[in-house]
């Protein structure tokens, strides 16, 4: 008779030690949104994976174990820069200092799975019952090999992130099943148990869209949450990672919005240094105001206490600037169209004040630079014939419109809660300096200098990291796989 296979660990209520968090180096322009997080003090195993599918894209995040730290610890990112170091919307190459980099020139998305799932010590009498050299690759049979070297716990393991088009979700479902699949090889423990180990923790609108279709094609049990209450779980939880959350500072926010101008106009008498600034020292940031742009807009009042609630919104978002851009440019992905923008001069498409006015109009406060109406020289005819117009231009039209939007109605219900901390999150904003600009100075603007739009690393995983931390402290606890949630219409 056969010996008996490893098994599994029993699943158990467990805690994410954030202690020495490190935000690791891009690989590539690909991953400046979703590069990893190492915790060097976490232990215990982790074998559920979270997804948040969107309108347009779906976004996964697992947990790998890891006897040794990464070898590309963001650290100098933790440190702020100088104007220098700044990487602009024209940088070709964008420095690892900065989390505003160029868009990747690839409308790839995704990769292939880092490490494995539940890399947790088994059995050490049957460490080498399930163990084949000749069916295991050597690679794998060294993981194995490491991971049971001692019946302790080692500590340390990466926080692992991906995006998928939700059009393509075949794509991102062949990922997970990749990723258990090599998981159940690392451990060395028949599919059919890492199977029966792994969760899958769904969130967005496209947990109840797809909900069938992952059950069915990964062959594992699937819970869905609320897509509102894993944002707040994200954000609470991301806040609390050093270097996660950055603001642009004043004079950077004029150069990335004015490049052809010299003089600043400041609207604080007092600007903070001219850099990209981090938060070192991360302390729960409640309450505050969250701006989630995915399709849509959805914006949420925490409260001091983590309750929530969404107290407005808007229909024009990222689905919005995607959907025109695809009528009006050559652009076929949202990166393409970001990267037209950067090429682009909104004023030969967008009627300024000065336009009007022939200059300022310093009694209401306007500069001649502001944009008056946007498209506003579309309609005009030059020499009774309409004008062209570049898809460069166009793209960063509309890029300020969408933006300006957005800040405006972030700065008045931030007025109105009377909160002075205002997170955007969503993976509109993708890192890209036009966009944290605009936003940035649209709060600047319109409350005096007195409030300040924060930006985070990982702003488009906010709802996934939200299903994930929620289900961290539920290991073997039964859930109702069907619980009805409220789904945002604009998120």
């Amino acid at each position: 008779m056969p010996a008996a296979g490893p098994s599994l660990p029993t699943a158990k209520t467990i805690q994410v030690d954030t202690r020495g968090a490190m935000i690791l180096d891009e690989e590539s322009p690909e991953t400046r949104d979703s590069r990893g997080i190492y915790f060097p003090n976490y232990i215990e195993p982790v074998s559920h994976i979270a997804v948040d599918i969107g309108g347009s894209l779906a976004k996964v995040i697992y947990f790998t174990r890891s006897t040794n730290p990464p070898s590309s610890p963001s650290q100098i990112a933790t440190r702020g820069s100088s104007p220098s170091d700044i990487s602009t919307p024209l940088s070709s190459s964008p420095t690892r200092e900065s989390p505003i980099s160029s868009p990747p020139p690839s409308a790839k998305l995704n990769g292939h799975p880092r490490g494995a799932l539940t890399p947790a010590v088994l059995e050490q009498s049957n460490a080498t019952a399930s163990l084949r050299p000749d069916s295991v690759n050597h690679s794998l049979l060294h993981d194995s090999l490491l991971r049971r070297a001692s019946v302790q716990h080692f500590p340390g393991g990466s926080l692992n992130f991906e995006r998928f088009e939700t059009e393509h979700i075949d794509e991102c479902l062949a990922f997970i099943r990749t990723l258990i699949e090599r998981s159940a090889e690392v451990n060395g423990v028949p599919l059919e148990e890492m199977r029966r180990g792994v969760k899958v923790i769904a969130t967005g609108g496209g947990a109840h869209r797809f909900y069938d279709v992952l059950a069915r094609e990964l062959q594992v049990e699937v819970h869905r949450e609320d897509e509102m209450a894993c944002l707040i779980e994200g954000l609470k939880f991301i806040t609390l990672i050093p270097d996660e959350v950055y603001y642009f500072s004043d004079e950077l926010i004029h150069s990335v919005s004015h490049p052809a101008q010299h003089q600043l106009e400041r609207p604080s008498p007092d600007p903070p240094k001219y850099a990209v600034s981090f938060v070192q020292d991360p302390v729960p940031q409640l309450p505050c105001l969250l701006v989630n742009i995915g399709s849509g807009v959805s914006i949420v009042k925490v409260d001091e206490d983590g309750s929530y609630e969404r107290v407005s919104g808007t229909s024009l978002g990222g689905g919005t600037l995607w959907g025109l851009l695809s009528l009006l440019t050559p652009a076929t992905t949202f990166d393409e169209m970001l990267a037209l923008s950067e090429k682009g001069n909104n004023e030969t498409v967008d009627m300024l004040v000065g336009d009007i006015y022939g200059s300022d109009y310093s009694k209401l406060g306007l500069k001649s630079t502001m944009i008056a109406s946007t498209f506003g020289k579309v309609f005009k005819k030059q020499g009774g014939k309409r004008g062209t117009f570049s898809p460069e231009d166009i793209s960063k039209s509309l890029l300020y419109a969408i933006s300006n939007n957005i800040g405006q109605i972030a700065y008045m219900n931030a007025e109105k809660y009377n909160l002075d901390r205002i997170y955007f999150g969503g993976y509109f904003i993708r890192g890209h300096a036009a966009t944290i600009s605009t936003l940035s100075y649209a709060i600047r603007f319109w409350s005096k200098g007195t409030k300040r739009a924060l930006f985070l690393r990982h702003e488009g995983f906010l709802g996934a990291i939200g299903a994930w931390i929620k289900n961290i402290g539920e290991e073997g606890q039964e859930k109702k796989p069907d619980s009805d949630a409220d789904v945002d219409a604009e998120s």
